[in-house]
């Protein structure tokens, strides 16, 4: 206590303002980039875009618009560089195909980049390895998270448009287990079987006409009775967070996630208490590594952290080797021993894949597409592991919607589908 003392007495009179959370810094790197391509500053648009990348821990977006950046500068060597990157992550760019606005004009007839053409086109060719498990019998749910109850061996799907909750059998025949109390969508899910508890989000998404604008930015952890579908508990989130996403500690104490704002939270002893704003832009689906005192969070821009809870310190997964994987736009992820399976619907194109980790689950050794570019994938969300299976949600609805949770303009609701994915491993249970 003396040498803290001293050490601020010493410092008397300095001014230190807290380091941005990286949300603030994501904002001010969009401003600086905005503001260079307004004034037509290439080397300034560079400038943004490699810090970018860097915030975002080398994700695959960021990554191809440093290509750009390099493109508008005459830097090929670079462009080429990092375009092939690109590619090595499995995505590919639809706009490239004819790129009429000329954006790797500079590029144009060289066989390095012909060949990235290439892969792109390789990297949108369809993979399917699971199998359709059954579709769920209300095509207007818009499903989001799902979770599996053994003793009623039934799943729990929640629905986004008609703001419930349903109990899905193994036909796909859906059935009401409760609706959100607040008449919001509701997004994320899982089932405390050991206390025979239901914990759910429901969110006021911002922007969407089913909300009454009134609530827009509210969100609320819920807990319910299992077996009755009573509430039992409700806890509101702060001002304009989008509790979207959740995992259970050993302790079957939920960690939730708030997409919109940044924040990582936890339920003890009835209270909702925050325990991260700073490191995450878009935190989803976290999943527990079996130590049960740190958790992978997927940030939807950042990649995938792993925060230790007593500390409060994030190390972000594989970024170190700067291995060539796209851990971005990940919306489920769940951990299966040495692995980790993640629905992606924010890379392009979207998929379902399964990463394999080192020993010390520390770094990406290799990835595994389950599901790529098929006709039926659609948006992915989320998933669960049952014995030997994941099980995953596919063509959930969400592209079907327009900005505020509208039907789009000729498009009409079709059944979500429950794929099956063998894990390739003895059964549990």
């Amino acid at each position: 206590m003396t040498i803290r003392f001293l050490a601020i007495v010493g410092l008397a009179g300095m001014s230190f303002a807290p380091s941005p959370t990286a949300v603030e810094e994501f904002a001010k790197i969009n401003q600086q980039a905005h503001a260079a391509n307004t004034a037509g500053d290439k080397q300034a648009y560079l400038s943004a875009a490699l810090k970018m990348e860097e915030l975002l821990n080398g994700a695959p977006n960021a990554v191809e618009t440093v290509a750009k950046a390099y493109a508008a500068v005459g830097d090929v060597p670079h462009a080429l560089a990092e375009l092939s990157r690109f590619a090595n992550m499995g995505q590919t760019d639809e706009a490239l195909r004819e790129d009429k606005n000329r954006r790797f004009s500079i590029l144009q007839g060289l066989p390095q980049y012909r060949s990235i053409l290439e892969r792109f086109a390789a990297n949108r060719t369809a993979v399917s390895r699971a199998e359709r498990a059954f579709a769920l019998s209300d095509s207007g749910l818009v499903a989001e998270d799902i979770d599996y109850d053994a003793q009623s061996k039934s799943f729990l799907v929640t629905s986004v448009l008609e703001k419930k909750i349903v109990r899905v059998a193994l036909d796909g025949t859906c059935s009401r287990f409760v609706d959100s109390p607040s008449h919001w969508p509701m997004l994320a899910l899982k089932i405390d079987a050991k206390r025979r508890l239901a914990w759910a989000t429901e969110t006021a998404i911002d922007g969407f006409t089913a909300v009454s604008k009134a609530d827009w930015g509210r969100s609320a952890v819920l807990c319910f009775n299992l077996d009755s579908g009573a509430l039992l508990h409700r806890l509101e989130g702060p001002a304009h967070a989008a509790f979207g996403d959740m995992v259970l500690d050993s302790n079957g104490n939920p960690i939730v996630s708030d997409g919109d704002g940044g924040g990582l939270y936890r339920v003890t002893g009835g209270r909702l208490e925050e325990i991260n704003r700073r490191d995450f832009i878009s935190p989803q689906t976290p999943a527990m590594l079996p130590d049960g005192k740190r958790v992978f969070v997927p940030d939807y821009l950042r990649g995938i952290g792993i925060e230790d809870l007593e500390s409060g310190q994030v190390t972000w997964l594989g970024t170190e080797s700067r291995a060539e994987h796209a851990l971005n736009g990940v919306d489920g992820l769940y951990f299966d021993g040495g692995a980790l399976l993640a629905t992606q619907n924010g890379t392009s194109p979207e998929r379902v894949v399964r990463i394999r980790l080192d020993g010390g689950l520390s770094r990406v050794v290799s990835e595994e597409i389950i599901e790529r570019a098929t006709p039926t994938l659609g948006d992915p969300t989320h998933g669960v592991i049952v014995g030997d299976s994941f099980w995953y949600i596919a063509n959930s609805g969400w592209s079907n919607l327009d900005e505020h949770g509208d039907w789009k303009a000729g498009s009409k609701p079709t059944p979500a589908l429950v794929m099956r994915f063998r894990l390739g491993r003895t059964p549990v249970g």
